[in-house]
Formats: C-alpha cells, structure tokens, sequence
C-alpha cells in the first residue's frame, strides 16, 4: 500500500505542526479526532481535511484512515495508540512513545499481532542533516568514535499546571527534552552498556534538570543535559579519533553539520536547513511511516519499534536514579 491516508489524533501544537508539513509534501490527510466538534472543526477548516470527528474512537473508527498520528501528552500515548491499533490502524505517535517500557512493550506487541506498524516519531532521525552524519560515519570520516556530546535546554514556563512541570502530564525535562540528546547518543553509539544519571527535582516532583553519563561497547562515552529552566546550545558533538562532527544551531532540527579534523580545518560543511515554504521537517518521519508501510517492514528500520522500547527502559532507569515516578506507577527503588 503507498499514500496512506492519515487521521491526526488530538488538535495541540505539535499536530498543527505536523499536519502543516503533510500537507505541505501532499500527503493524504482525511481525518481529525479530538475531543470536542469544535475544536475538530476549526482544526479540519484550518487544513482542508474532510471529516472532523468530536471523539478519538470515531477517528480510529473512521474507514477513510488507515494511520493515526497521535499527539496527545506522554501519558495519554499508551491508550490512544493501542486503541488506534485495536481498530486495525497504523500509528505514529509523538515521543516519549509512551512514559514507560512496559507501555512500550504492549504497544510493540499488539502492532506485532494485527501486523501493524507501530513507530516513534522522533522527527530527528529523518531529517537530512542527520542521514549525512551516520553516511559520514558509516563512511569512517571520523574515525573510530570514542564520545558524543549533546543537550536540550529551553528556558519553558514555570507554572506548576503547565505540562513541562506536572507529573500526571507526564511532565519533566527529560521524557519531553531529554529523550533527543539520549536518542542520537543511541543512534550514534548504540545502547548504553552503563547509566549513572543525577537532577534536580521541582516542587512538583517533575525534573527541571537532569544529566547522563553513559558508556558504550568499546568503551566509548557519553554526557547528556536536558533542562527546562535555561536556554542552552542544544547542539550535538561526535568525537572520533580522526575528526569531529559538530551540529548546531538546535541540532535536534533540521541544521547544520560541520566536519572538522583536529587542526580545526572545516572539511565539511552540510547544511540541512529546509528553503522556505518546504515544510518544518517533519514529514520527513511521515514519508519513512509510509515507506515502511508499503515495503511491509512493520519492525522499522530507522528507528525500529524493538530500539524505542530500549530507550524507554534506559528512560525508565534514569528516572528511578533520579528519583521521578509517575501516577500509577509502582516504585521499583526498593
């Protein structure tokens, strides 16, 4: 099956920004579920798109879809996706993926079953900068790569209500910040043979900060930082033995990417910004949904359904260090 038909679950920001980027690659979007008629109807007017639907169970039912973008917070994921998946439904849905492994793994096992693809969206595995780095280091430009480097650090609201700072929205730097450094570390080095994680908890009892130290096969490492009380660089650093990479500004976006020997020669300079009016980036991840699709490639290549469950276990240990559990999870600390 090619061109899929998409229904959009949800009316936030981030869906407005992802259908904005279907329709600007003229993808198929037939379909928008939310709560309410109204807002459905106001999002369906706003993109042209055929039926508005005033629940996420007449989306999902809805025979004209045959995959749902979910774009609810992280603790709605598990529910909505499975629920999509339940009526024979496709799903991309929005990191975190879900806010715990268990979650996770449910998921890839029911997409297993119905013979559906279930995938992560993290938008920054498909833009064009980051296929260039790993044909750069697939290539051995590099070296042999021994640490990387990266942060997510934005100066986010400070009320306890908004989602970035209350536990029942899944709220915390590190399920909605943190998870971009710690999955590029992942693509680049692949999991993490140790994880020493430390942070500073909110009055909320959501992280405001966190950071990482990781090792890695051959003993390589790895630092993260994510925060939700500054405004760092957000930039990425590939240390190999022969030359780094460095990505920035926002590396988790569609930027630049600069290969520099130990001289500080630039050897290569590849700039991944889109033209204007071609899109924000994000259907980048939405045309691999429909590759994978059309090839019958259910477990995932890019980011494979199997490596997003591993993530959120090394998610999940992070938080135990750290001391962050959310509503209804039980404490595994001991």
């Amino acid at each position: 099956m090619t061109g899929l038909r998409w229904g959009i679950l949800a009316t936030g920001g981030i869906a407005t920004a992802f259908t904005s980027d279907l329709r600007t690659a003229g993808l198929d979007v037939r379909a928008v579920g939310s709560r309410s008629q109204e807002s459905a109807d106001a999002f369906a007017a706003t993109f042209g798109i055929p039926h508005a639907h005033a629940s996420y169970k007449a989306l999902v039912a809805d025979p004209d879809v045959d995959i749902v973008y979910v774009s609810t917070p992280h603790p709605m994921h598990h529910a909505n996706a499975r629920l999509a998946l339940d009526h024979g439904k496709h799903v991309l849905v929005e990191k975190a993926f879900t806010v715990n492994r268990a979650e996770a793994e449910d998921l890839q096992a029911l997409a297993a079953e119905k013979g559906l693809l279930a995938m992560e969206a993290m938008w920054t595995r498909y833009l064009p900068h980051m296929v260039r780095i790993r044909e750069i280091i697939a290539a051995g430009t590099l070296g042999e790569i021994r640490a990387v480097m990266a942060d997510h650090t934005q100066s986010l609201p400070t009320d306890p209500a908004h989602r970035i700072n209350a536990l029942e929205l899944g709220g915390g730097a590190l399920l909605d910040l943190g998870i971009y450094p710690i999955s590029f570390i992942w693509d680049v080095l692949g999991a993490p043979t140790g994880i020493q994680a430390t942070g500073r908890l909110l009055e909320t009892g959501a992280d405001a900060e966190v950071a990482t130290v990781m090792t890695h096969v051959g003993g390589a490492v790895s630092t993260s930082l994510a925060s939700s009380r500054t405004a760092g660089p957000t930039a990425a650093i590939v240390m190999g033995t022969e030359a780094r990479a460095e990505i920035g500004p926002f590396f988790l976006a569609p930027s630049v990417l600069r290969v520099i020997g130990p001289d500080g020669v630039v050897l290569e300079e590849f700039d991944g910004r889109p033209a204007p009016d071609t899109g924000r980036g994000m259907q980048f991840e939405a045309l691999a949904a429909e590759r994978l699709v059309a090839e019958g490639n259910i477990a995932g290549d890019i980011l494979p359904i199997a490596e997003t469950v591993e993530i959120m276990g090394a998610l999940d240990e992070i938080r135990r260090q750290i001391g962050v559990r959310y509503p209804g999870e039980e404490r595994t600390d001991g």
